[in-house]
């Protein structure tokens, strides 16, 4: 069962940036690895001790959380945003508590059932949580997709200007050299 990363002991932004990084392994798209190696190599990489086990219900659980999470990602303004990670946290989340899961880790907020939650419930609930957080902090989406039509990878907005349309510079730069390309071909 979970034992996960701290949510507000590491910080918001991590735990929001783990939600972006495990959408991107449970949900497909171009050019990413979907699967139980690649889950577990993401849990890994934000902290969870290395006896990881996810079971095939627990992968497609966390597959149908993950869609639910997309739509937080996917929402085109700050209320609806704001809708949609109140309805996850009502109907999920449970009264906040402190754990050290046992003393194995440091103290941190969890939302979820208890210590034993499954995968699914701990994704769901801790995430909704680091996006409601950073919605509240900076009064806009916490998050958006690629705007790449060969990507749509979620990330995680932080930044204080303009809303950002990509995922990352490359894919905003692959974007602007296709348009440039296109309309220099529509001028010969």
């Amino acid at each position: 069962m979970a034992s996960q990363e701290p949510l507000l002991g590491s910080s918001v932004h991590d735990a929001a940036q783990r939600a972006a990084d495990l959408l991107a392994v449970l949900l497909p798209g171009p050019e990413r690895p979907v699967g139980r190696a690649a889950l577990i190599e993401v849990l890994r990489e934000y902290g969870e001790p290395e006896r990881i086990e996810v079971s095939a219900a627990d992968l497609a659980e966390l597959r149908q959380a993950a869609l639910l999470l997309r739509e937080v990602f996917a929402a085109a303004d700050t209320g609806t945003a704001a809708e949609r990670i109140n309805g996850l946290l009502g109907g999920r989340a449970h009264p906040p508590r402190l754990t050290s899961h046992g003393g194995e880790s440091g103290w941190h907020l969890h939302v979820d059932g208890d210590d034993d939650a499954a995968w699914a419930e701990w994704f769901l609930t801790s995430s909704a949580l680091a996006l409601a957080v950073l919605l509240a902090e900076r009064q806009a989406p916490p998050g958006g997709l690629c705007a790449s039509p060969s990507c749509g990878k979620p990330f995680v907005n932080v930044g204080r200007g303009a809303a950002r349309r990509y995922c990352s510079h490359r894919c905003g730069t692959r974007e602007r050299v296709a348009r440039h390309r296109a309309s220099r071909a529509g001028d010969e």
